[in-house]
Formats: C-alpha cells, sequence, structure tokens
C-alpha cells in the first residue's frame, strides 16, 4: 500500500519540477509553493520564537506538555527550507509525542556558508536552556541536513562543556559528503534527492570541498558520550549507507542507537505524511522515542 502511495505522490511531484536555471531565491520559492500544498493537523497553536539567529515556529497543542520540547532542524541541503516548508513533520510530532515542538530556522546558502547554519544549531540549543528547559527535557531532531545539524549539535555542546541533550532523532541524515559508500554508488534512481542535487548542496554550503571538519561531516567525528539515538532512513536513497554507518559508530563508542531502514522509502518520505502511511509512522515511531526518553 505504501510503496503504491509513495509511487503516486512522486508521479504528481514530477509534474511540478524546480526551476531551470533558477537563482537561490526561485529555488527555495519553489520549494516553499510545493510544501505549502501538505496540510497540517488542525488545533496547532504556532508562534514565532526568537530561538537563535533566525528564530522558529514554537507549535504544540492545548493538552501538550510544555516542560518539554523537540527541537526539529528541517533539511534542504543547507540551500532551501525553513521551519514552513517543514511543518508537517515539526506539527505532526507536536500532536503525537504531546509535547512542544520548535521548528528552528537558520541561515542558508550560497548567502551564509559553512558553518554558519551549523553556529545557529547551536545557539537554537542554547535557547532552548535558557529558556529553563532541562537538558533532559530536551530531544534535538532533524532531517537531512537537519539531521547533520542534530548529530552536530549534540557534539559541539558535549564539546563545549555544556549539558547533552535527553534525546537524538534523525531522519535520513546527510552526514559524509565523500560520495564514495556503497548506497550512493548504487541507488542512482533514488528520486528526489540526486548525485547532482547534492552536489550543488555541496558547493553551496562547502565550496564544492569535501569537509574535513567532524562538526561538519559528523559521521567521522567523536561520537562518544552522545544521547540515545533513533536512526531512520530509506532504503531507497542515496544516504542509506550514512545511517547504517552512524549506527555502527554510535554503537561502538557506547551510545544506545536504533536504526530503521524503511523498505522502499525514498529520501525524507515523512514530508509526504498526510499522504503515506509510512511518512506519518515514521514520525509516530520519533515522537514516541523522544516522549518515552525525556524528562521534564
Amino acid at each position: 500500500m505504501s510503496k503504491q502511495q509513495l509511487a503516486a505522490i512522486l508521479r504528481t511531484s514530477a509534474q511540478f519540477p524546480p526551476p531551470g536555471n533558477g537563482s537561490p531565491p526561485d529555488m527555495r520559492a519553489w520549494f516553499e509553493e510545493i510544501n505549502a500544498q501538505t496540510p497540517i493537523p488542525d488545533g496547532a497553536i504556532i508562534k514565532r520564537v526568537s530561538s537563535g539567529p533566525v528564530g522558529g515556529d514554537l507549535i504544540h497543542y492545548p493538552d501538550s506538555n510544555d516542560k518539554c520540547l523537540i527541537v526539529h532542524f528541517h533539511g534542504g541541503g543547507f540551500f532551501f527550507g525553513s521551519s514552513r516548508s517543514h511543518r508537517v513533520v515539526a506539527a505532526n510530532l507536536a500532536r503525537v509525542s504531546g509535547v512542544a515542538v520548535l521548528a528552528a530556522d537558520y541561515r542558508l546558502a550560497p548567502e551564509h556558508p559553512a558553518p554558519a547554519a551549523h553556529d545557529d544549531a547551536l545557539a537554537v540549543y542554547k535557547w532552548a536552556l535558557e529558556q529553563g528547559f532541562a537538558p533532559s527535557a530536551i530531544c534535538l531532531s532533524g532531517d537531512s541536513a537537519g539531521g547533520n545539524l542534530t548529530i552536530s549539535t549534540a557534539m559541539r555542546a558535549r564539546d563545549e562543556g555544556l549539558p547533552i541533550p535527553g534525546a537524538l532523532a534523525v531522519m535520513s541524515p546527510a552526514l559524509d559528503f565523500s560520495g564514495q559508500s556503497e548506497s550512493f554508488l548504487s541507488a542512482t534512481d533514488a528520486p528526489l534527492l540526486t548525485p547532482q542535487l547534492l552536489e550543488l548542496f555541496k558547493r553551496a554550503y562547502f565550496g564544492g570541498s569535501v569537509p574535513t571538519s567532524p562538526y561538519l561531516a559528523p559521521l567521522n567525528g567523536d561520537l562518544s558520550k552522545l544521547p540515545a539515538t533513533l536512526i531512520h532512513v530509506g532504503s531507497w536513497e542515496l544516504l542509506r549507507d550514512d545511517s547504517v554507518q552512524l549506527a555502527e559508530r554510535l554503537r561502538q563508542a557506547g551510545v544506545f542507537a536504533e536504526l530503521k531502514v524503511w523498505d522502499g522509502m525514498c529520501h525524507s518520505w515523512q514530508l509526504f505524511a498526510p499522504m503515506l502511511d509510512e511518512g506519518m509512522t515514521s514520525i509516530e515511531e520519533v515522537a514516541a522515542f523522544a516522549r518515552g526518553r525525556l524528562v521534564g
């Protein structure tokens, strides 16, 4: 059923390709427009807050536990995406978890190259601590580039002597940009995130080079003493092996890591949640993981 749903969604998406030779603002406007069509749950209370340098949308429901917080970093290759484009993920996380969710914004490339987004993400975590949230009551989550920011922020918090969050959850994280993994070389028919698009992202944010800093490519960094981590990835995507290797290296470092590879799912399938059963199920499992780990 879900694979048939995904096929129908991809056929529809193919009718709305990105603008040819579009500028960064053109590409962002296209991405925002196609994601603005996705409905979010009724009853969400959304407030704009000054979290970090760019701000974010704080989403909760009347019965939310506002002593706990899930911070969600959106994907988009550090190039596009926003709290609005990923609202379907954040709003459903808030609905299912019963916890307030901050859909965090951050500066985008190429106007703001590395490490701007990473600096902003750490500032967002510091903001959450300053608001009085206990570290054990905070879960950092993110999809794609946002998954990179999630792992990196936890590493930097640890290394700067800040208290680490209570849990991490990542969806299709982009963690290694060498392009040498087996899935990168074999999943050539994977939709949505292609080698060409990854190259565009890499040029825009990293200047075209492969990042060597462990905070920019956290798969290659010290993963010890991080909180329990949930990892979701599709079997049909270039970044599959980033997640598999992340789980292995977290476990080698003594960190609890739960990995689920979703059969037949493509990159960031959670964005299709209302129309795709496995998109909503993934969000529900992330919400349950966070709820079960947070103490506040």
